[in-house]
């Protein structure tokens, strides 16, 4: 294994967030790289609600897929969006008002004194979502172009790598850039079969003005917080097997995650001046990743290779059918892939929060595998479950 080393970035983009439009912020970015070797760019994405840190580079034991990488031979850079981790936050989730009313009494008394809790009925001060699918997909942007030109290689064709909810940034990214995407591994990806449409007329246009504040097609409020039970809850769903998870590694998360979000952190507790902690999630209005736009221009599985792999416990990304945009399904995107350039791995033992339970050894494996050889335990296309012994049976 490569001896590596670890740098911070701060990406300058003019947002594109309806917020603070035209607005320059910085977009984080931490790259750990080999000392010595050739520059092969890897770019990794969070989801919705774990900062990309918490998620690509917890430090504690091996769990740090960045840095496995990394020691793998390959320069890794771990964005974060606006909104999120390290990166600059829109104002208007600085405000403890700006959650649903019901939230509202979670974060009294800290950071909302109980003598100023607004009437439930009162709406947010910014009473719109945050950020869209063409901000999220125009900071990636930001980032593949910064990599391009740190790297030394202005047309180099970067590998990107999401978990959850990376996979409506990245998916839609890749078909309409793909002369900037390398390939695709995406970790227990979310995809809305009937995800919202894009403009009639268009590939990837936003089907409406933004902001959008009518209550049939956005939040009322441009962000929600979740707190270390609701993530114990969360994950708890996922718990099939007796060592799916270490002891200890769920502390070892929340502590990386409230690192990162220092005024989440001061947030609430029922005990004044004694905050539990929170972390802020934005609040997102997106569109473009469904049925539709996946087979668009027979990119997906052609020009860029794709890889899928999910836990057969995740309860999050496989639902069901009559839940209209809130239907999720692995096997219908690998279904939809159009060309056969595409793999789906189904793994025992593991759930939604795999970057942190046991089966991550056998993550950072197989993407090593994929990035080095489009492959992965030796398959090139097909769909698969791996069983706790490693044996694999076809799903086709």
């Amino acid at each position: 294994m490569a001896e590596t080393t670890s740098k911070d970035h701060y990406v300058e983009h003019h947002s594109t967030i309806p917020a603070n439009a035209g607005e320059k912020i910085k977009l984080f970015v931490r790259e750990r790289r080999p000392v010595n070797g050739p520059r092969k760019p890897v770019l990794m994405l969070h989801g919705r609600s774990v900062p990309a840190l918490a998620g690509f580079d917890l430090q504690y034991k091996d769990y740090s897929w960045a840095e496995q990488l990394a020691k793998a031979g390959y320069d890794v850079f771990v964005m974060e969006l606006q909104g999120s981790g390290l990166s600059a936050h829109p104002a208007e989730m600085d405000e403890p008002l700006n959650v649903s009313p019901v939230q509202r009494q979670l974060l009294s008394p800290n950071p909302i004194p109980s003598a100023d809790l607004p009437d439930p009925d009162a709406p947010a001060k910014y009473a719109f979502q945050l950020n869209n699918s063409q901000s999220d997909w125009d900071e990636v942007d930001a980032v593949v172009e910064y990599i391009r030109k740190e790297i030394g290689q202005p047309t180099a064709k970067i590998d990107l790598i999401g978990w959850s909810a990376a996979a409506q940034q990245l998916g839609p990214y890749a078909i309409q850039h793909p002369d900037k995407v390398k390939s695709l591994f995406l970790t227990a990806p979310l995809f809305p079969p009937n995800g919202r449409a894009s403009k009639p007329n268009t590939d990837f246009g936003a089907p409406v003005d933004l902001p959008v504040g009518t209550p049939a097609a956005a939040f009322g409020y441009p962000m929600s917080v979740t707190s270390k039970n609701g993530l114990t809850a969360s994950w708890a769903r996922d718990l099939k097997c007796p060592d799916q998870r270490e002891n200890g590694v769920l502390d070892e998360a929340w502590k990386a995650i409230q690192d990162v979000d220092a005024i989440g952190a001061t947030w609430g507790g029922p005990m004044a001046g004694a905050p539990t902690g929170f972390v802020r999630v934005r609040n997102s209005f997106w569109w473009g990743w469904n049925s539709k736009t996946v087979p668009l221009h027979n990119v997906l599985g052609q020009t860029v290779p794709v890889c899928l792999v999910y836990g057969e416990h995740d309860s999050i990304v496989n639902t069901a059918p009559d839940l209209g945009l809130l239907y999720f399904s692995v096997p219908e995107l690998y279904r939809l892939i159009p060309g056969k350039k595409k793999l789906m791995f189904r793994l025992s033992c593991a759930g939604h929060q795999i970057v942190w339970e046991r089966a991550v050894s056998h993550l950072h494996a197989m993407s090593e595998e994929w990035l080095k050889n489009g492959k992965v335990f030796g398959e090139k296309g097909g769909s698969f479950h791996r069983d706790e012994d490693g044996v694999l049976t076809s799903l086709e």
